[in-house]
């Protein structure tokens, strides 16, 4: 059988970025609470015309730019944060990008999980047919209400993967570990833009998913965890990476000293401390954290644990393909997140505040993020993007 997994991958951020040190000041905490107890630093705020979308088709454009589009026969796009009840934002991002009009385009929801739930359904349709390739997009905006305990966890990314035979990345290997519950952690109703969470009750059900999809990856005659040179976690704060690590650790009589825990995670973290939770991105900006500053793991496996509150969870191994840092994007990762604009918290709070009509009535929108793709306007419920360099056309 051939090999199936990432052939390619891209990170996209937003346009602002906010200090939780004065995050912390507003709301009248040691700032350790979150720098240190959260284990973030700061934010991305999306500009008021940036959304899921234009980070999704920002990620995947460079991709795009080194591929053929004609071999792209699906794209799927994972959100939590999702702009339409029934149009799939696949579609958008497949038109911005110019992709064949006999490409598929599929939306997919799972809290913070959608992401995985995307890869190996990719990996399923290159099975069937080895010569397509597929496009698998994780883009979510998180935001939660003002002054709760969930706004120092905010952010926003997007993360495109190209999913192929022959990988030039990653092997996705072959045994899942898998695990749902049906709980009330986290959700949002459609009447709600922001999420109803019990924090305390979040984490305690993420670490009982740590040890039931190990219990199911082991008992499927998955790997020993001696054989993971790295490991990968959902952060929906970096601390949380630790909490769950630690965990599995336990599992198997391991020590979980603060050496063994930075050993095995620091690197996976760099990102997610600056840009916050990305919800269906975050596992793969953690991944791409990892690769881009871990020494060379061609040839190890890395373990993926993806969680996604209500809960499903999964783990999984992905094989390092030797030559794969060839394929990384360091410099263009890091350039995404260092050219964010630092902003005041009185600017975080008119774009919180920003809101688009829902009464059917027009909207131009005013140019305010830098990405190569926008949110025009909205006019009769409908929204209209465009490519920047048309905007002075």
């Amino acid at each position: 059988m051939f090999p199936i997994g990432i052939h390619d991958i891209a990170l996209a951020t937003g346009h602002y970025a906010l200090d939780l040190e004065e995050l912390a000041e507003r709301h009248g905490v040691d700032p350790g609470k979150y720098t240190v107890g959260l284990g973030q630093s700061t934010q991305t705020v999306p500009a008021t015309d940036e959304d899921i979308v234009t980070m999704a088709a920002a990620a995947a454009k460079q991709i795009m730019a080194e591929h053929d589009a004609g071999d792209i026969r699906t794209v799927l796009l994972a959100t939590e944060t999702g702009i339409d009840q029934s149009k799939a934002a696949a579609i958008y991002v497949q038109d911005l990008l110019g992709l064949p009009s006999s490409t598929r385009a599929v939306e997919l929801k799972q809290a913070c999980y959608g992401g995985t739930s995307a890869l190996h359904f990719a990996a399923g349709l290159v099975h069937r047919n080895p010569g397509h390739k597929v496009l698998v997009l994780a883009s979510d905006i998180a935001k939660y209400d003002l002054g709760s305990a969930g706004e120092a966890t905010q952010g926003a990314a997007a993360v495109a993967m190209l999913v192929s035979a022959d990988p030039a990345v990653a092997v996705l290997e072959p045994v899942s570990g898998l695990y749902t519950a049906n709980v009330q952690d986290f959700w949002r109703p459609n009447y709600r833009s922001t999420p109803m969470v019990d924090g305390k009750l979040s984490v305690s059900l993420y670490l009982e998913a740590v040890e039931q999809v190990w219990k199911d990856y082991e008992a499927r005659g998955g790997r020993a965890i001696q054989d993971f040179a790295a490991f990968c976690y959902h952060q929906p704060f970096t601390r949380m990476a630790y909490k769950a690590h630690a965990r599995l650790l336990e599992i198997h009589g391991i020590d979980t000293d603060n050496a063994r825990l930075d050993a095995d995670l620091a690197a996976t973290t760099v990102y997610n401390r600056l840009v916050g939770n990305s919800y269906t991105a975050s596992l793969y900006v953690g991944l791409m954290s990892l690769l881009d500053h871990a020494e060379d793991l061609s040839g190890r496996s890395v373990g993926m644990l993806s969680y996604g509150s209500g809960c499903v969870a999964e783990f999984f191994g992905l094989s390092m393909v030797p030559g794969y840092r060839r394929r990384l994007r360091t410099s263009a990762n890091q350039s995404a997140i260092a050219r964010r604009e630092p902003i005041s918290y009185e600017r975080y709070r008119e774009i919180r505040e920003f809101e688009l009509p829902e009464d059917g009535s027009s909207k131009v929108l005013a140019v305010d993020g830098a990405g190569p793709f926008r949110l025009r306007a909205v006019a009769e419920h409908s929204r209209m993007y465009e490519a920047c360099h048309l905007i002075q056309a």
